[in-house]
C-alpha cells in the first residue's frame, strides 16, 4: 500500500488552512444566534433561524449519511460533514436555548478548547503537562478558598462532569472513614448514604458503581421549598444505626435540578459532625454563585463545613462543557484515599504537594479542563463573573414577574428564586387542567415551542408535568417577553385542540 504524500508543506500549513475553512462555517453559526433587530421577532413566527432544525433519528441519520469511506475524502469531505453537523445540531448560542442547566460558551471558551486540542496532552502526570498541572492546582485552590475551604492543603481537581465528582466523593469518603475497605472491600458491612429526595440521580449510580447498591441510598424528605429536612435526616440516620447499618455519607445540594433549592448546610453539618459522617455538597448547578458575595450569603451559608464540594463552572459561568471540580479541605486526605502504587507512572515524592494529579482521580486519562475556568477568570475577572451571575438572577426574577402577572399561569417556583430555573403550569384562566391534561398540554407546548425558536424542559409535579425554564446571563428582556407570549398563544391553541 502506498501512502500518498501530503499536499501541504507542513503540518502547520495544513492546520492553518483547515482552521480558516472551518472558521468560515463556525462564525456564521454563532452570528445567527446573536440577538439583532433583523433576526428577532414578537414571539409569533420566528424571523431568525430556530434553535434547532429538529428531525427524528431515522430521518437525521439519512440526511447525515455517516458511512465511513475506504479512501479519505480530504478537505471537501471534512467541510461537508461539518456543515451538516452545525446545521442540524442544537445552537446553544441561541437565546432560545433555555432547556438545560447550561447554555453557550463564549469566545474565551472557544480559545481554551482550541489550546487544549493543540496541546493534546494528558494531565495525569506533571512530566507531560507541567503548565496545565500548575494551572489546575492553582485555580482549584482559589476556587476552594472562595467556598471557605481554607486549610493549608485545601484544593481540588477536575472531573469529567458533576456526576463523576459526586461519585469520586463517595469513594474518597469511604476510604477515608474506613481505610481498610480500600483493600478488603465492604466485608459484608451494610454502608448507607443519605441524599435529598430532590437530589441528583448520580448518587444512586455511584452507589451501584461502588458496590453499595441502590438500596443503600436513603432519600431524605424535603420541605415545601425542596430543601432537605434536617430532622428527617437525623431520624433516618438513627433508624439505620438501629438496624445494624453503617451511615457514612450525606450529600447536600446547592441548587437542585428541578426547583434549584439549596439545602440548609449548617443544620446538616451539625448532624454529620455529631455522627462522624462525611458531608459532601453537590454544587454542580448552584455552586458557581460563590463568585457573587450578595447572592451567596443567603444560599451558601455553612457550605465551608463540607468535607468535599462539587461545582461545575460549565453550567452557570459559561465555560465549555465539561468543566467540573471536586474540591476539598485537605487534598492529602484525598490522595491517601485514592493513591495506588504505580511507580511506572506516578512519581509523587511529597504527599503534601501532589503534582501527578491522576493519582487523585479514578481516571488516568485527564483533559486539562481547569484551563477553561482559568482563562475565563483571567479574562473577565472575579467581578465579571460575579456580574454574570447577578444579571442572570435579575433576568430570572423578571421572567417570574411576567409569568406571575398572567391569568393563565400558576407558579411552582417561589420567591426569592433560589437558582436560575423558573417552574410553572399553564392554567387557562387560573383553572387547573388536572394531572393528565396538564401533562399533555405541557409536553405539546414544549414541542411546538421549538418552531417558535425556543427549547425549554418540563418536570413531574403534583398536578402533572410543569414547565421548567432555565435562564442564562445572556438572556435578554426581549427573549423573556417573546417566550411568555409564545407559551400563552400555544397554550390556548393546544388546550382548544385537546
Amino acid at each position: 500500500m502506498t501512502i500518498q504524500p501530503s499536499p501541504y508543506a507542513s503540518r502547520a500549513d495544513e492546520v492553518s488552512e483547515l482552521l480558516d475553512a472551518v472558521k468560515s462555517l463556525i462564525i456564521p453559526f454563532i452570528r445567527a444566534a446573536d440577538p439583532t433587530p433583523s433576526n428577532s421577532s414578537s414571539g409569533k413566527a420566528p424571523v431568525r433561524p430556530v434553535v434547532v432544525d429538529a428531525k427524528d433519528p431515522k430521518e437525521l441519520r439519512e440526511i447525515l449519511n455517516l458511512d465511513l469511506p475506504q479512501g479519505g475524502q480530504g478537505k471537501g469531505g471534512l467541510l461537508g460533514i461539518v456543515e451538516k453537523i452545525l446545521q442540524y445540531s442544537v445552537n446553544t448560542w441561541d437565546q432560545g436555548f433555555m432547556d438545560k442547566l447550561y447554555a453557550s460558551t463564549n469566545a474565551v471558551g472557544v480559545i481554551a478548547e482550541l489550546i487544549l486540542a493543540v496541546l493534546n496532552t494528558n494531565v495525569h502526570v506533571y512530566q507531560v503537562s507541567p503548565v496545565l498541572t500548575l494551572i489546575e492546582k492553582h485555580v482549584s485552590r482559589e476556587l476552594a478558598l472562595l467556598f471557605g475551604l481554607d486549610g493549608p492543603h485545601a484544593g481540588g481537581m477536575t472531573q469529567p462532569g458533576g456526576s463523576a465528582s459526586n461519585s469520586s466523593s463517595v469513594i474518597i469518603a469511604r476510604n477515608t472513614l474506613y481505610p481498610e475497605t480500600k483493600r478488603s472491600g465492604l466485608g459484608g458491612r451494610r454502608f448507607v448514604l443519605f441524599t435529598s429526595a430532590h437530589g441528583h440521580y448520580s448518587l444512586e449510580k455511584a452507589a451501584q458503581i461502588h458496590g453499595f447498591g441502590s438500596d443503600a441510598v436513603r432519600p431524605v424528605p424535603v420541605d415545601a421549598q425542596g430543601r432537605m429536612d434536617p430532622a428527617a435526616l437525623r431520624r433516618l440516620i438513627l433508624e439505620a444505626k438501629d438496624q445494624g447499618e453503617i451511615p457514612f455519607y450525606v450529600n447536600a445540594t446547592a441548587g437542585t435540578t428541578v426547583l434549584g433549592s439549596f439545602d440548609p448546610f449548617d443544620e446538616i453539618a451539625d448532624i454529620t459532625e455529631e455522627f462522624g459522617l462525611w458531608l459532601h455538597v453537590d454544587g454542580s448547578w448552584g455552586g458557581s454563585i460563590v463568585f457573587n458575595e450578595q447572592i451567596r450569603q443567603t444560599r451558601l451559608k455553612g457550605v465551608e463545613r463540607a468535607n468535599s464540594i462539587a461545582v461545575n463552572p460549565h453550567k452557570m459561568l459559561g465555560t465549555p462543557v465539561t468543566c467540573s471540580f471536586l474540591l476539598g479541605k485537605d487534598m492529602t486526605q484525598f490522595w491517601q484515599a485514592m493513591t495506588l502504587p504505580a511507580g511506572y507512572l506516578f512519581h509523587n515524592d511529597d504527599p503534601d504537594e501532589i503534582y501527578d494529579l491522576a493519582d487523585l482521580t479514578p481516571q488516568c486519562g485527564r483533559k486539562g479542563d481547569a484551563l477553561k475556568l482559568y482563562l475565563s477568570w483571567l479574562y473577565y475577572g472575579k467581578e465579571g463573573l460575579s456580574n454574570r451571575i447577578a444579571t442572570a438572577y435579575a433576568r430570572a426574577d423578571e421572567l417570574y414577574s411576567l409569568l406571575e402577572s398572567s391569568d393563565n399561569i400558576t407558579m411552582v417556583s417561589t420567591r426569592p428564586l433560589p437558582c436560575l430555573q423558573v417552574c410553572f403550569y399553564y392554567t387557562p384562566g387560573g383553572r387547573s387542567l388536572g394531572s393528565e391534561q396538564s401533562t399533555k398540554v405541557t409536553q405539546e407546548v414544549v414541542k411546538r415551542l421549538v418552531g417558535r425558536g425556543f427549547m425549554v424542559d418540563y418536570a413531574p409535579g403534583e398536578e402533572g408535568k410543569f414547565f421548567r425554564v432555565v435562564v442564562a446571563s445572556g438572556t435578554t428582556s426581549e427573549t423573556i417577553q417573546r417566550l411568555v407570549t409564545a407559551i400563552e398563544e400555544l397554550g390556548e391553541v393546544v388546550v382548544r385542540e385537546l
